[in-house]
């Protein structure tokens, strides 16, 4: 779908208005029909999805069943359980980092106390 121009001149976007009104009751010879082909009831909630609808319809007219919209269940289950990751032993080195950067993140802290102390007394 496009742009049309109506009779008055006016660009009427086709695909916008389709897509702004397809879950809205369809006028039609067909009865409990939304624009989008949905069947629905006298509440307006779809009772048969339009894919549904194709699916179907595709169904009878192949009759291989390869051919089917329907998947295959998958017949092994996957393996869920998460296997345990041995955690190395830290060096004196990779501690000594540790222990400073510790040291480096409270010193921070309180640079940070201290200037809002100073921002405060101002």
């Amino acid at each position: 779908m496009s742009i049309y121009k109506s009779a008055m001149g006016k660009n009427v976007d086709m695909a916008a208005l389709y897509a702004k009104n397809e879950k809205t009751r369809a006028v039609s010879n067909i009865k409990n029909i939304n624009a989008r082909g949905d069947t629905i009831d006298a509440y307006g909630k779809i009772v048969v999805p339009a894919t549904e609808k194709i699916n179907a319809a595709y169904g009878k007219t192949v009759g291989n069943r390869s051919a089917q919209p329907t998947r295959p269940k998958p017949r092994i289950q996957p393996d869920t359980t998460i296997p345990a990751v041995q955690v190395p032993e830290l060096t004196s080195e990779e501690l000594e980092l540790e222990e400073s950067l510790e040291d480096d993140l409270e010193v921070e802290k309180i640079k940070e106390e201290e200037i809002k102390k100073a921002t405060k007394k101002k």
